[in-house]
């Protein structure tokens, strides 16, 4: 079986992002970068299963510029065989990145798609619910446990209710959720060995793949700040409060 996994190049997410001065986005310099969490639990499954004997491949894909790289080197240090790296300048909408995904499946022919049910930067939570629309297969999103039996795959999937088990006829798209595994940290020897493995390089217009989207940005502004909050001696006391200085209660 082959395991096609979708990596994501976002702001690590112990860095406290700042806006540009003239409120165009989000200031990138000097910012520590990182792959998306959700991308890393979606490697992590992935290796568990070639671990487990199910998965004999797994080949990392990334969408972004060229720095990218790091981000497929990791992951190829943590189990994967081989990478792809679809260079493109500029944010790349949900769509974009879906429609890159199939012409890549189409090429490796996969057994599975797994990737990160959203990105930690746009936060759209798009990409895997798109990419299984147009490979017309079946989908698995917000994974909390994953079981291949032969041609099935078995996923739990997180939905408001609690959990629902779903039982897909392979090739399908599945999405990670938080709860599915805890990523391992890669170790000296892996890392140096991922810099001798294979990454094909490859850009959008070279899959015959249109960069769209259909959002503008407009402006960016950090949230307001908020005022630190205090502690009440009594009921009565926070009542007058909420009365007198928020004036949420009449």
């Amino acid at each position: 079986m082959k395991v096609l996994v979708a990596v994501k190049r976002v702001v690590d997410y112990n860095v406290k992002v700042r806006v540009k001065p003239d409120n165009s986005g989000i200031d990138l310099s000097n910012v520590k970068m990182s792959m998306n969490p959700f991308c890393e639990i979606a490697v992590e499954e992935a290796v568990r299963l070639k671990e487990k004997g199910v998965v004999a491949e797994i080949v990392v894909v990334s969408i972004g510029e060229a720095k990218a790289e790091e981000q497929i080197r990791a992951a190829i240090a943590l189990g994967a065989d081989r990478g792809i790296l679809v260079q493109a300048e500029g944010p790349v909408s949900s769509l974009t990145a879906a429609k890159t995904l199939k012409v890549i499946a189409e090429k490796e022919q996969p057994d599975m798609v797994i990737l990160g049910k959203q990105a930690i930067d746009s936060d759209n939570n798009q990409t895997g619910q798109m990419l299984a629309a147009l490979m017309g297969c079946a989908q698995g999103t917000f994974a909390s446990k994953v079981e291949v039996d032969g041609n099935q795959v078995q996923v739990t999937r997180e939905i408001d209710g609690g959990l629902q088990t779903i039982k897909l006829q392979l090739p399908a798209v599945i999405t990670t959720d938080l709860r599915l595994n805890e990523p391992r940290y890669a170790k000296l020897p892996d890392i140096m060995k991922a810099k001798k493995k294979p990454l094909e390089k490859i850009t959008l217009q070279e899959l015959g793949v249109v960069a769209c989207t259909s959002l503008t940005t407009l402006k960016v502004e950090a949230p307001a700040e908020r005022s630190a909050g205090i502690k009440v001696a009594s009921v009565a006391d926070l009542v007058e409060k909420l009365k007198n200085e928020a004036k949420v209660i009449s």
